[in-house]
């Protein structure tokens, strides 16, 4: 057993418990791999991340640390909210980046830049895995999970920048709201549902994220769902450049993810980092 520094912290939170807790451990280097998934396991959050040294590659390109993401069920190569989360505790553990504006990060895709302002943390969107049109099964499949009626779907694209996911537009907050998904159904899908507030509403658009295939029937707030989310429909102009979106409030939660598009085109996707538990962990 060795004694790591730990950190919790609240993602997406425009208020302490209001948005997506990530567990943080530090200095995870030398536990082995089964250790890690087992104590992601144990906390049973959406997803619990390792801090590590970036590797030789990683240093050399400019990393400040390298990224390892867990779920309950499997590890990840990039999601979000771990992302902004761990970077938060990264500095809150005395991080000190190389560059003063910006943190990066190296995981299973590469590296990904993390910016600080006066705002907070936001991560630049990592360029899609897979993306493009669905086909007919695959279509079929998600509707029937989310037992939504068809004439409600306006679109189905792939947005997978790791996790896999399959993005679905709705024809409104309400209708993604409504979802009373059939988990057994989706299967190995991963699927993120958009919808459009009226004018006025609490935000610009509603998120939801199903993952039951990954040991997590919904996950609150979701970073890496949302920046795909954010390349696909502000490309095809369906939302604007930048905008917000709320999740969370099926589950009592009430996450808000801001997407700001950059003069160079960049997407950047953020919001609150709020550190709640500070301590050690045995591992």
């Amino acid at each position: 057993m060795s004694t790591h520094p730990f950190h919790q912290v609240d993602v997406f939170a425009p208020r302490p418990l209001a948005g997506n807790p990530v567990a943080v451990v530090h200095d995870a280097e030398g536990v082995p791999d089964e250790r890690l998934a087992a104590f992601a396991r144990w906390t049973n959050l959406s997803e619990t991340t390792f801090l590590l040294p970036p590797t030789a590659e990683g240093a050399a390109a400019g990393a400040d640390y390298r990224l390892r993401i867990f779920t309950p069920g499997r590890e990840l190569p990039f999601a979000g909210h771990p992302t902004l989360g761990s970077a938060h505790a990264w500095l809150a553990g005395g991080g000190v980046p190389r560059r003063a504006d910006v943190v990066v990060q190296e995981c299973g895709v590469g590296l990904v830049e993390v910016r600080r302002d006066a705002d907070g943390l936001a991560f630049a969107a990592p360029a899609l895995l897979r993306s493009g049109p669905v086909d007919d099964d695959v279509r079929a499949r998600a509707v029937a999970a989310l037992g939504v009626d068809p004439g409600a779907v306006l679109d189905l694209a792939w947005v997978d920048n790791g996790p896999g996911w399959l993005g679905v537009r709705l024809d409104s907050a309400a209708t993604v709201l409504a979802l009373r998904p059939d988990f057994a159904a989706m299967g190995d899908l991963r699927i993120g549902v958009v919808g459009a507030h009226p004018d006025g509403g609490p935000a610009d658009v509603e998120v939801r994220a199903f993952v039951p295939s990954l040991a997590v029937a919904e996950d609150p707030v979701t970073g890496s769902l949302n920046a795909g989310l954010a390349l696909w429909l502000t490309a095809a102009g369906v939302l604007p450049p930048s905008y917000v979106a709320r999740q969370g409030t099926a589950l009592g939660r009430d996450g808000r993810v801001v997407v700001t598009t950059g003069d160079d085109g960049r997407v950047w996707v953020g919001g609150a980092t709020l550190g709640l538990v500070e301590g050690v962990v045995e591992l």
